[in-house]
């Protein structure tokens, strides 16, 4: 007969093979990783080069590369905003996880001060046309340009899981992604450069005199800034990095969660599931007991008068140098020790949380716990190096104490912060509770009220609502989360207030606080380049994380 013998239930089936589109799609992300690493080292080796005299690459060679990829980056954003429109099928799904308000809110602030940013660089760069080069003027505006078209792009298409051109999209959005990257590098470079040559200046360190920024280091040493409007337009550009530094962070962010969502298919559960959707509070201040908040604008108020102070004084003589660090060390340490203590808190409230937690699949979610863990290994690593220089080195009285006392409380507030928001971050929403044993009798919804007084006890979660004029043939049953319990509340006070606290702690280190290079424990410990260079590099990393912070806690208190 030509029937095949029945397989034995002992042989295994073989595995079934990945279908093309899997596999396509693993090569398609491939090539843009690929696509991506190469333009950022292409990046990374030019502006690593162009930040010293000492290295014959001209500031001009990174503003032309600079140049080049974000008008390609616009070009290409331009081309798919035209392509998706045309197709009204090119977006079958939208993840409603993906681009939350108050992250392209923050990205369109940040682009507003990039954009005045871009504006003192020009007017700075006109200020010497004769002697200057055309491409130093033409890199603020397609800065400007590039800022305008990606910030519109991300408020519009953040959501978009995208199923035409998926390779071509793929290496758009990387290639887009490592754009921002190698602006932030540029900002970073040049604002650490130029806060090192500021405090070698202020010690009279002669081996700091060869650092300069890009801005300061005029082709063919001809074109000094020697009026009122160009030290203004060059001094109000440097005070404007950070926000250039934190858009681009931003806006890598939210393109890297595009990256992952293209050829996404969603479940129609999945729009409506989750994480961050619950219904955003009235007023800032809703269900709370005003403690976090109030607290947290004392500090913040605060923190800019240390800050002002600090910097008045670190430029002054060396007595008033060590009292603007005693002031600014001890303000650190009591805001740190309070933010230690409320992460603390946090977590043991969820000890008695009884909402689900959340275990679908989020690209937003798991991104912004990697960003939390990797961006906070910069202030752990300057940290542990400040705690070997305290300890190994020689003592230095009650400056080497508060340091020491500053480090370890870092490091205990980094860590259990990031224990309270990923925490956070995995919970349901307000109302999504475990599922529990159904319960021993029945619990019934009437239309007749009066049947209530002989049934059992029910939960009292559901409760009925009499006729309504709209409706006068019978009740409605309605499940409502408890709005006042004293949980939800505690929860959104130590949000607040740790959100309050990062803003300030992010202030502080991003226009110029820079206590390391002040302090001479470390500077004598470990010398002058190898401390610059491990502030340099670990520091940005350390700043961003304060602001990323600032969006989970926010997310974090609308989810409480």
């Amino acid at each position: 007969m030509s029937e095949e013998p029945a397989a034995r239930p002992e042989e295994s089936r073989p595995a079934p093979r990945a279908g093309p589109r899997e596999v396509w799609k693993k090569g398609g992300r491939l090539l843009s990783v690929l696509l991506a690493a190469n333009a950022l080292l292409l990046a990374c080796a030019l502006i690593s080069g162009g930040a010293f005299n000492k290295v014959a690459v001209y500031d001009t060679d990174v503003f032309a590369l600079l140049t080049t990829m974000m008008l390609l980056a616009a070009v290409w954003i331009l081309f798919y905003l035209l392509r998706t429109a045309r197709r009204p099928q090119a977006v079958p799904y939208r993840d409603a996880h993906a681009g939350p308000i108050w992250l392209r809110g923050g990205l369109v602030l940040f682009g507003i001060c990039t954009l005045v940013m871009d504006v003192f660089k020009t007017g700075y760069y006109s200020s010497f046309f004769e002697c200057q080069s055309a491409i130093k003027i033409l890199h603020p505006l397609a800065q400007a340009v590039f800022v305008v078209v990606q910030t519109y792009f991300l408020w519009v298409s953040a959501k978009d899981c995208v199923h035409v051109h998926l390779d071509l999209t793929r290496c758009g959005l990387m290639f887009t992604l490592a754009t921002n990257l190698a602006v932030w590098m540029a900002a970073v470079a040049d604002e650490s450069v130029h806060q090192a040559s500021s405090h070698g200046a202020y010690r009279g360190n002669a081996s700091h005199a060869h650092h300069a920024p890009h801005g300061e280091r005029p082709l063919g040493g001809d074109c000094p800034c020697d009026t009122v409007t160009c030290r203004v337009f060059q001094q109000g550009y440097f005070y404007l990095y950070p926000f250039n530094i934190e858009y681009s962070l931003f806006a890598s962010t939210m393109l890297y969660v595009m990256w992952k969502n293209v050829g996404r298919t969603l479940a129609s559960s999945a729009h409506s599931h989750g994480h961050g959707h619950g219904p955003a509070p009235a007023s800032p201040f809703r269900e709370t007991f005003f403690a976090g908040p109030v607290l947290g604008l004392m500090l913040l108020i605060a923190g800019l008068a240390v800050f002002i102070l600090y910097e008045v004084r670190v430029s002054g003589e060396r007595g008033r140098t060590q009292q603007a660090l005693v002031t600014y060390y001890s303000f650190s340490i009591g805001c740190l020790g309070l933010m230690t203590l409320a992460s603390l808190s946090g977590s043991v409230i969820y000890r008695f949380d009884r909402r689900a937690m959340d275990h679908h699949k989020n690209p937003t979610r798991t991104l912004d716990v990697a960003l939390l863990m990797g961006a906070a290994l910069g202030q752990y690593a300057i940290s542990y190096y400040s705690i070997v220089a305290v300890v190994v080195g020689t003592p230095r009285g009650m400056l080497g104490a508060l340091d020491l006392a500053h480090a370890l409380l870092t490091i205990a507030q980094h860590t259990f912060q990031n224990a309270f928001i990923i925490e956070s971050l995995h919970r349901g929403p307000p109302g999504a509770e475990p599922h529990a044993d159904p319960p021993k009798e029945p619990c019934l919804t009437f239309a007749n009220l009066d049947a209530l007084h002989s049934l059992p006890a029910c939960p009292p979660t559901p409760r009925l609502v009499g006729p309504s004029p709209e409706d006068p043939q019978g009740a409605t049953a309605v499940v409502l989360a408890p709005r006042s319990h004293w949980r939800r509340r505690c929860l959104k006070d130590i949000s607040l207030f740790l959100l309050l606290c990062n803003i300030i702690l992010w202030i502080m280190p991003a226009f110029g606080a820079r206590p390391h290079f002040s302090n001479q424990v470390e500077v004598g410990f470990y010398g002058d380049s190898l401390w610059a260079a491990i502030v340099n590099i670990c520091l940005p990393f350390g700043i961003f994380y304060r602001m990323h912070a600032v969006s989970s806690l926010l997310e974090v208190y609308v989810l409480s």
